[in-house]
């Protein structure tokens, strides 16, 4: 099997120096397209959120599965007896100045994701950079009251259901008016698939910050 695996390596390298890849037809603007049939300006959010929307589906479930992931592998282990985190005055307003601008950029990239740079992914990203540096500079027993109080984790999976019925509705061809191209309620679904992805991430970066303080000490 091993030699199978070798010839196929082969004749795929010599395949792509040998054998020309079609001239792609410039006739049309490919950006433009996407512009066209996603109703955003944002082509890479009309790429993600509809052109290439099964793979999105499964990064989201992907994600969902490493957070399932460290939650089981650490489960066995003792959680850990000393917590680090920042105790000088000066490192904590920092971190929580730095969380508040974080915070705010997650919240614009996610309602304005579709009309600018950015997107779910970016503003999940951002809103577990808030939530990591307000965990170093805060008690690991009120992070996780706070996470329980707000039901976070049954938020994430409600967000993660939403978002794959809504995914599936896309996909079999029923979309949402796409209204005026630019305006902030526009692209159909794409801003509510760009918001549930923003706080599947933000969420699930939460849960999988309490396991590894909880059994590292640490972030």
């Amino acid at each position: 099997m091993k030699w199978v695996y070798i010839v196929a390596g082969i004749a795929l390298y010599v395949k792509m120096l040998v054998i020309p890849n079609p001239a792609p037809d410039l006739s049309i603007s490919i950006v433009e397209s996407v512009v066209r049939d996603s109703g955003v300006p944002n082509a890479v959010s009309g790429i993600i959120f509809r052109n290439r929307l099964y793979d999105t589906i499964f990064e989201v479930v992907v994600f969902t599965i490493a957070i399932l992931g460290a939650s089981f592998l650490l489960a066995n282990e003792r959680p850990s007896c000393t917590i680090y985190q920042f105790t000088d005055q000066p490192s904590i307003v920092l971190a929580r100045l730095g969380a508040t601008i974080a915070a705010l950029v997650g919240i614009e990239l996610a309602i304005r994701g579709h009309l600018s740079p950015g997107g779910g992914f970016a503003a999940g990203v951002a809103g577990g950079t808030a939530i990591g540096l307000v965990a170093i500079t805060s008690s690991s027993q009120w992070m996780q009251a706070i996470y329980k109080r707000w039901h976070a984790a049954t938020w994430e999976k409600v967000s993660i259901l939403i978002f794959i019925v809504l995914a599936v509705i896309t996909l079999a061809g029923l979309e949402l008016p796409h209204g005026e191209l630019g305006a902030l309620v526009s692209g159909g679904a794409i801003p509510i698939l760009n918001i549930l992805v923003a706080v599947k991430v933000a969420l699930g970066s939460w849960a999988v910050i309490l396991v590894f303080i909880r059994y590292r000490g640490l972030l």
